[in-house]
């Protein structure tokens, strides 16, 4: 099992969820998270903003194809414009070593 946790733009997060569900992936933690990249922020005039409000996608899959397919959909959608721009965000994937449903117990996905 992988986790897949994206960080992305909020203005994307529909599109990537509507996708990842038509896809055959409808299980997602969204969350509102503030953070910066390497370019350290936004500088507006003298202001310079460095938590920049984003969204943070994360879901378990079951092996490397389900990986690949999710990291593409999250890629593809979360991208603005054809060469992309700083801040659309960043994938991260993990290794999981066990899940649990707590209401049945059960191990897996």
């Amino acid at each position: 099992m992988l986790m897949i946790r994206a960080i992305v733009r909020p203005e994307k997060t529909n599109i990537i969820l509507a996708e990842l569900n038509s896809a055959g992936f409808p299980a997602v933690t969204k969350m509102d998270v503030v953070g910066r990249g390497k370019q350290r922020g936004v500088k507006v005039g003298e202001v310079i903003y460095d938590e920049i409000a984003k969204e943070m996608l994360m879901l378990v899959v079951q092996d490397e194809k389900d990986k690949d397919d999710v990291v593409g959909i999250i890629a593809k959608y979360a991208k603005t414009g054809e060469k992309g721009a700083f801040g659309d965000g960043k994938i991260f994937v993990t290794p999981v070593e066990e899940a649990y449903t707590i209401s049945s117990g059960t191990k897996g996905l």
